[in-house]
């Protein structure tokens, strides 16, 4: 079994969003050589607007991901298929923000790149890398340090970045 059949199994095999991000992180780790820990994730419905739909955010100088829990939600409903691949492109590419990569173009080369040397050029989740809008045309991406007009509910995710976490703490 080679490592791009490996990574699709352990995609296809992930449970929930945390194992999923432990999956992006072993992916940038073993393709950039850089990671770190102590992150959370915020799920938030941020609804769409004119411009679009925002897939995620990371707010500068902070340890979160806030992921928009709409789109999540209508890619259950018509896509199924799409979830798992969709959950971890916005998350490798929300986890490359918060190492640094802040230029939104540099971001999308380098979330393509990693996809592409971990899950092969035809895999849907390099597919998305290369082009989001063939498959979510209203998902846009903000400008780097871009938050939602006025406040919004947000519900952290249990035993997120766990392989960073004390588990007595969590």
């Amino acid at each position: 079994m080679n490592k791009t059949t490996s990574y699709d199994s352990e995609l296809q095999g992930a449970k929930d969003l945390p194992d999923i991000f432990e999956l992006v992180k072993t992916a940038v780790r073993r393709t950039t050589g850089l990671e770190r820990g102590g992150l959370m994730l915020g799920m938030a419905n941020l609804g769409g607007g004119a411009d679009g739909l925002i897939g995620a955010f990371h707010p500068l100088t902070t340890n979160i991901i806030v992921m928009n829990s709409l789109p999540l939600r209508r890619i259950k409903e018509t896509e199924p298929a799409l979830y798992k691949p969709y959950v971890f492109h916005i998350l490798l590419h929300e986890y490359l923000h918060t190492l640094g990569v802040i230029d939104e173009e540099a971001t999308r080369r380098k979330t393509l790149e990693v996809s592409e040397k971990t899950f092969g050029k035809d895999h849907p989740v390099t597919q998305l890398a290369a082009d989001l809008s063939k498959f979510m045309p209203k998902l846009v991406y903000p400008v780097y340090g871009w938050k939602p007009q006025g406040e919004f509910q947000m519900e952290l995710v249990k035993g997120f970045d766990r392989s960073a976490t004390d588990p007595y703490i969590s």
